[in-house]
């Protein structure tokens, strides 16, 4: 197959440099700075993690320029002929900025498979290039980023790709299929979803485990989840985020790797007998690197993907009347702390001043 992969971030890495290692054509578009260091330097794949199909030999892999391709737009990219499939791995923040860059070219584009995280990319794709034409996907590995185009696999659980739903299963399903078998061959282990939604907002239940507070607090969730305020407060988060669910029709599934429904179940328990458990599962859950928000909005980048994530279940339970405080509380603080509103003192490892202010 021939892959176009939007990004050579830790996820676009990840998943184009393993296709490109098992054979498939593989398209990075990057920034032309970026773009011009790995046709010269190449990829780096450090993939030893524990459960990795190789963690008894070298798997440790230095993809030479000639084994894909990169270029620094869109257009370029087209130039070289058409794809079978798109993977947009980006963050959320960027999506806007590269659905504008697609438009001169929507016709030219391929069916896109998005593994972005939260629940509002897979809509602005589909406004954009036809629902028919956008694969939801997921990603539950945790990956390590040292560089662009450099990345080390962390822990190999998997990824999720949806089946159409029903109405377009006809046309679109052997696509879906078709990516679950390659990207299955080249190490990633795959699995088909029959629902896209159950996939990604049970996905966005594990994003949201101790992740904008360890942000906010500049604690690691190991640290979040021994503090028995906080695990009340992340419990909360995680209830507010299951009724918006269950309000929509949307279940819990496990995902790769992933005992989702366990979690979700841990929300309902006493702390007493889940507190434990989530403890040690949060703890090593992100192979020893501190969530996304604590990384991008320690990076001073200025951005922040909290409102896709906490921001939307708070969008979403608007509709159907339902109290979210935690997760708008959350979503408000960390937002003016991206903005630079809030100094980032102002709750380091203070968590009864964040408890104080839910």
């Amino acid at each position: 197959m021939k892959f176009l992969v939007f990004g050579a971030g830790a996820i676009g890495t990840y998943i184009g440099g393993s296709l490109a290692l098992a054979g498939q054509r593989v398209t990075f578009v990057e920034q032309p700075k970026v773009a011009e260091e790995l046709r010269k330097r190449g990829l780096r794949l450090d993939l030893k993690a524990k459960g990795g199909r190789m963690k008894d030999e070298d798997s440790s892999f230095i993809l030479p320029p000639s084994s894909f391709s990169c270029v620094s737009s869109l257009q370029k990219a087209l130039e070289q002929g058409s794809f079978d499939v798109a993977i947009f791995a980006l963050k959320s923040f960027d999506t806007s900025a590269a659905l504008d860059g697609m438009k001169p070219y929507i016709e030219q584009m391929p069916p896109v498979l998005c593994l972005q995280n939260g629940v509002d990319n897979e809509p602005a794709l589909a406004a954009a290039l036809g629902e028919d034409r956008v694969i939801a996907g997921t990603v539950t590995s945790s990956i390590g980023r040292r560089a662009a185009g450099d990345i080390v696999l962390e822990r190999l659980r998997g990824v999720g790709v949806a089946c159409p739903e029903q109405g377009r299963r006809a046309a679109g399903q052997p696509l879906s299929e078709k990516l679950v078998a390659a990207l299955d061959e080249a190490g990633l282990n795959a699995r088909l979803y029959p629902r896209a939604a159950d996939m990604k907002w049970s996905k966005m239940l594990t994003n949201l485990l101790g992740n904008a507070t360890s942000a906010i607090l500049d604690m690691t969730p190991a640290e979040v989840f021994a503090h028995p305020g906080l695990y009340r407060l992340e419990m909360q988060m995680l209830r507010e985020t299951l009724d918006v669910m269950a309000a929509q029709g949307i279940r819990a599934v496990d995902l790769p790797g992933t005992p989702v429904r366990a979690l979700a179940l841990a929300a309902r328990l006493p702390a007493f007998v889940a507190r434990p458990l989530l403890v040690k599962a949060v703890g090593g859950g992100r192979g020893g690197k501190m969530p996304s928000f604590h990384i991008d909005l320690h990076s001073g980048r200025g951005k922040s993907e909290a409102d896709w994530l906490n921001g939307a279940v708070v969008r979403y339970a608007e509709k159907y009347g339902i109290p979210t405080p935690v997760n708008r509380a959350l979503n408000d603080t960390l937002l003016a702390m991206t903005r630079g509103e809030i100094p980032l003192a102002e709750f380091s490892r203070q968590p009864q001043k964040l408890l104080a202010l839910v």
